[in-house]
């Protein structure tokens, strides 16, 4: 790992910042190595048992630009070739990135610290949680380059704020402010950029502070959720709970409540 990789991976103790490190590009979606680095790190962070959150953000004064229009133009890297090539090599970069990102087990939390454009937002709604600095914007502007949302984004986004919402963002590509995304559902809060990075990991810090095994768990059925009938669900639940009742965290959060201390939490 060194300063000059594509996506920095910084750890403290629990905690995890993903940091998107191509600020001379606005952090752009770049090669198929950058994209692989992309998601190991994903990887690392399921891998990783003292794991228990990952903050997502991006270097310099933007979030993410979404993919390179420079290589749009030019017809080159993941981009190049015919259209069963094209469809072949999104599957394999950009939809595997987007899979890596929902795939993690642990929550996550978009640190927005300027525009999220294009894939750059489907990036921020991907992850579980999104804080915005006020100098974040948001817009999936795939029309005004002539393109449909390649990454999911029309899954997604319209079960963040809205099927109407989301087609007007979509239909448009207009570009909306932090204050709009907050009122919209889009994001959670929105603090001055000067506090986004704290904002971010002291609540960062606040989930590593649970039981990490069910902290996963209960991450795990938030995305059965999404896709489940609520009867399977609730197997699901009744067999997590099962499972969570004989942990020692279990134990140990049972005696701090008693004792009215903070919990220590081991993972066993």
């Amino acid at each position: 790992m060194t300063s000059t990789d594509p996506v920095l991976w910084e750890q403290d103790g629990h905690v995890v910042r993903l940091v998107m490190n191509r600020p001379e590009t606005r952090n752009a979606l770049g090669s198929l190595e950058e994209l692989d680095h992309f998601v190991s790190l994903c990887q690392r962070a399921n891998d990783d048992r003292s794991v228990r959150a990952v903050i997502l953000t991006g270097k310099g004064s933007a979030f993410a630009a979404g993919g390179n229009v420079k290589d749009m133009r030019d017809k080159v890297g993941i981009l190049a070739g015919i259209p069963k090539v094209q469809r072949d090599s999104y599957r394999r970069t950009v939809q595997r990135l987007a899979q890596a990102i929902r795939n993690i087990e642990v929550p996550t939390i978009a640190a927005v610290n300027g525009p999220a454009i294009g894939q750059g937002c489907g990036l921020a709604c991907l992850c579980d949680i999104r804080i915005a600095g006020e100098a974040a914007k948001f817009a999936v502007s795939f029309l005004k380059l002539g393109l449909v949302p390649g990454d999911g984004g029309a899954w997604i986004l319209p079960r963040l704020i809205g099927s109407a919402r989301a087609a007007e963002l979509f239909f448009t590509g207009d570009l909306i402010d932090a204050a709009t995304a907050r009122d919209w559902g889009l994001v959670s809060r929105v603090v001055p950029d000067a506090e986004l990075a704290a904002e971010a990991s002291a609540f960062a810090g606040r989930i590593a502070a649970q039981p990490p095994d069910v902290l996963r768990l209960t991450k795990r059925l938030l995305r059965e959720g999404e896709r489940a009938p609520y009867e399977s669900v609730l197997e699901m639940s009744a067999a997590f709970q099962a499972l969570a009742h004989h942990t020692d965290d279990h134990d140990e959060a049972i005696a701090a409540f008693f004792e009215k201390r903070p919990g220590r939490f081991e993972g066993r």
